[in-house]
């Protein structure tokens, strides 16, 4: 793309006014730095894929509020991790993870097993097992 076609959409940095560093081609044909504001086509994508990420949120807060899950899946899903990123921040094996996210094994792990967790999401092991949800 050339400079002079970098988009200057509408965006979540023109409101802020931010510009995303991109690529583009100057009239020597070089590749050079070019700052837009947005662009309509990577907005669309963007808020797309964060109303699945709320959606499965909610999925998860339901799931939560059913016994069904352990608060971890939501800091879990909160911080963007995966049982994997999540493993290697606790140093559990990812099957035991797995485990952890079960509500009836959360209500019996020790607080050496919650600090952990609670260290790896920012907050305290009190925020961790005294998750509340407004109805």
């Amino acid at each position: 793309m050339k400079k002079e076609e970098v988009p200057q959409d509408e965006s979540c940095f023109s409101r802020t006014n931010m510009r995303e560093v991109v690529y583009a081609v100057d009239k020597e044909g070089k590749y050079g730095k070019a700052l837009s504001s947005g662009w309509d086509a990577k907005t669309i994508a963007l808020n797309e894929s964060l109303q699945l990420i709320d959606e499965q949120l909610q999925e998860t807060i339901q799931k939560i509020k059913q016994d069904e899950l352990s608060p971890i899946a939501y800091y879990m899903e909160r911080h963007r991790m995966d049982v994997t990123v999540l493993s290697g921040y606790v140093g559990f094996w990812q099957w035991k993870v797995k485990r952890h996210l079960k509500s009836k094994v959360f209500k019996k792990l020790s607080e050496k097993t919650l600090h952990k967790y609670a260290e790896a999401f920012e907050i305290s092991v009190s925020e961790l097992k005294n998750l509340k949800f407004e109805d």
